[in-house]
């Protein structure tokens, strides 16, 4: 029987780069998203392709009844979950210095990103307690995909950043809490990844990278990160529990 991924956001960008791997690796999935059902039909489909079982939960990872939904809909579905990855999540609709910065745009940013997750994970949790207690031998992982901006500061989106800083301290959290579960929890880094997010900059981005940004001349891909997930997920890292893994291209090494 296989084991069961819940990625949100997995439908495009790094989540479907995660989805991938994890499906190459043999994990039946249930992937999130936004848009409706019918507009996600051929990336479910390609994810088939790996032989594995996969369901669509469509759901706004910021709402308290969306999560309850799709995670009613997995459990009906395949009875068990092993791994959570919490990819999902938004950048501002329009960058504003923070003082300038609205109201309504950190709550919409907060509330996907770092609200939803957190929430999010304390019904997984609590789940995987439950099917720890039942089977001892059951092996659960959460990966929480975070971003360099945790640390690295961009005033032009001050949310962005306060809400992937969050999602480091979430991490650090459940990994303490989880610990006598042996349910490891661990943040994923990634640097300039190419996706939907990031296609509007891309000529910022190509410069700076050819100019050295990174330490590695080249756009990161989801697939990159999508590796690093598999790896945790399969199990590779069970003792490291709390731990941040960069994915950027050596973008974030102090040089001078």
């Amino acid at each position: 029987m296989n084991r069961v991924a819940l990625i949100t956001g997995g439908s495009r960008g790094i989540g479907f780069g995660v989805a991938t791997e994890l499906a190459k690796n043999g994990f039946d999935l249930a992937i999130n998203g936004m848009r409706p059902a019918t507009d996600v039909e051929d990336v479910v489909n390609k994810l088939k392709e790996f032989g594995n079982d996969v369901i669509y939960c469509q759901g706004n990872i910021s709402s308290a009844g969306d999560r309850d939904k799709m995670l009613q809909q997995i459990e009906d579905h395949y009875g068990r979950l092993h791994v959570l990855v919490n990819n999902a999540g938004v950048a501002p609709k329009e960058r504003r210095d923070i003082l300038e910065a609205t109201e309504e745009s950190f709550d919409d940013v907060v509330f996907t990103n770092l609200k939803g997750p957190y929430f999010l994970t304390q019904k997984v949790a609590n789940w995987f307690i439950e099917q720890k207690k039942k089977g001892p031998d059951f092996i659960s992982t959460i990966i929480n995909i975070s971003s360099i901006s945790a640390t690295v500061a961009s005033v032009n989106r001050g949310e962005y950043c306060i809400s992937k800083a969050g999602v480091s301290m979430a991490t650090q959290l459940f990994s303490v809490r989880l610990g006598e579960f042996g349910i490891p929890v661990f943040e994923v880094r990634p640097g300039i990844i190419r996706t939907d997010m990031t296609a509007g900059v891309q000529a910022k981005y190509d410069k700076l990278i050819e100019d050295g940004l990174c330490v590695q001349k080249r756009w990161g891909e989801p697939e990159d990160v999508g590796k690093v997930v598999a790896s945790l997920a399969i199990g590779n890292f069970m003792y490291s529990t709390g731990q941040v893994i960069m994915v950027d291209g050596g973008l974030t090494i102090p040089r001078l």
